[in-house]
């Protein structure tokens, strides 16, 4: 299990992160992180990790002003010394909402939290990777209406800063509420693939394969009279090749 501490209080994290070695040994911290520049850039370039422990107040500012910028799949349990933000924290994907200094006790609680939401989200995983709970379609936003895009009429899906959008096969364009990890495990992979960290494709959108510099792919997508490129890296290039052959 790997483990994100954001905390500026260096004493605080060093706590923590004895705390969860004597709750459970095989809990790796894979980083911390003590400010809200450094902790996006780092979930910018990092695969979002099993469980993120995050401070609300640190040096360069509130930490959710964070999670308005980056879009995280992973639970979160805050961390603060103030009850007054308990009320915004549950706006987010937050497990627990812990006090400090976190006692033992407190954060056993919060890990058993943790537990249960782990099982819950393998079972959705089970039946997503059950073809009959692939996601058929979409609703997406228009001002203020909305209506259903089936998942046939996808040309491809973008991750831009932090944002994703659903670009349809005539080209419409349409913000949603998911992260791309979340969007590649609901797609049915007979039909999409992840050409990239940014990129999921339908392959009904690829219209032209090409060889490009250090053995990678740059693929022309299709959208409307829309034409984009995505660039295949290196080492999904042979993936890539067992996808389209398939």
């Amino acid at each position: 299990m790997n483990v994100l501490i954001i905390e500026d209080e260096p004493l605080a994290a060093e706590r923590l992160n004895t705390l969860l070695g004597e709750y459970d040994p095989t809990i790796r911290t894979i980083a911390v992180l003590d400010s809200i520049e450094a902790s996006r850039e780092w979930l910018q370039t990092h695969p979002d990790p099993d469980l993120i422990f995050l401070d609300i107040e640190l040096a360069d500012g509130n930490s959710m002003r964070l999670l308005e910028d980056i879009r995280t799949g992973s639970p979160i349990i805050f961390i603060t010394a103030y009850e007054r933000f308990a009320l915004d924290a549950f706006r987010w994907m937050s497990l627990d909402y812990l006090l400090k200094p976190v006692t033992r006790q407190d954060l056993a609680r919060a890990m058993k939290k943790y537990a249960l939401w782990s099982e819950r989200n393998a079972a959705d995983q089970s039946r997503v990777g059950n073809s009959s709970y692939y996601k058929k379609r979409f609703l997406v936003r228009t001002g203020n209406r909305m209506h259903f895009v089936d998942a046939t009429s996808i040309a491809y899906l973008v991750a831009e800063e932090k944002n994703v959008f659903l670009i349809t096969r005539d080209g419409q364009r349409f913000p949603l509420e998911y992260s791309l990890d979340r969007l590649e495990a609901m797609l049915d992979p007979a039909d999409f693939f992840r050409l990239n960290r940014k990129v999921i494709a339908n392959v009904a959108s690829i219209k032209d394969i090409r060889t490009f510099m250090n053995s990678r792919l740059r693929i022309s997508l299709q959208a409307g009279i829309r034409d984009d490129e995505a660039i295949v890296s290196r080492e999904r290039v042979s993936a890539f090749r067992k996808w389209a052959e398939a």
